[in-house]
């Protein structure tokens, strides 16, 4: 069996439990939790799995695989059905586009190494980190919801009316966007996408709250 080695709350994680789910493949999750004990992504074992000490982590069978679009790359290769990624080249490029936009526009200011070195180096307050946050979700998906809204393509999801790698990026960072309390209502294309999705039972398994080490 898969083995995903995930942290609830980690977005990159909440990815890979989306495309799992709508591969319809069973996994076993492996928590990992990102706070306990100065984070265990820090131990040594986990050090084997992953040399970034971050999550996810794939394990299927001897091969270890990180970083969640690469793992969901991946899935989509050795299980094709359903699709995660469209057709054409041009439709995939603009999923790709799509879902790295997230990934690598917008998450990776807000991962929480980023933001423990804001508040342990530089000692910003939780309020300004906040703030951070905030301002960098405002600012990528003010470009995504445009590129949503532009497109014809757009459905009930990024690409069409079914899931894709896009999906699996947005969804969470969203929830993310909730969690921080970010005001949203200039997005209407996003949370049009992100109420539908998360009406898909994939998508409602994947959640954080419905997690093992939910807290």
């Amino acid at each position: 069996m898969l083995k995903l080695y995930t942290y609830f709350r980690s977005s990159a994680a909440y990815r890979v439990r989306i495309a799992l789910n709508l591969k319809g493949l069973s996994f076993e999750a492996i928590p990992v939790h990102l706070l306990r004990n100065g984070g265990e992504q820090h131990s040594p074992a986990y050090e084997e799995i992953n040399a970034a000490r971050l999550v996810p982590a794939l394990q299927d069978g001897a091969l270890k695989l990180t970083q969640s679009l690469a793992i969901v790359e991946y899935l989509e290769e050795t299980h094709p059905e359903p699709a995660l990624l469209p057709q054409t080249p041009e439709a995939r490029a603009q999923v790709r586009a799509l879902a790295l936009s997230i990934a690598c526009d917008i998450h990776p200011l807000n991962n929480l190494r980023v933001l423990r070195h804001l508040e342990t180096s530089l000692k910003i307050d939780e309020q300004v980190r906040t703030g951070w946050s905030r301002h960098w979700i405002d600012v990528g998906f003010g470009a995504i919801e445009r590129m949503l809204a532009e497109a014809r393509t757009t459905g009930t999801c990024c690409y069409g009316n079914a899931p894709t790698m896009a999906d699996c990026c947005l969804i969470p960072q969203v929830f993310n966007a909730l969690r921080l309390k970010c005001p949203l209502d200039r997005f209407p294309t996003i949370m049009r996408l992100y109420e539908h999705c998360m009406q898909l039972e994939p998508f409602q398994r994947a959640a954080p709250g419905a997690q093992i080490d939910a807290e």
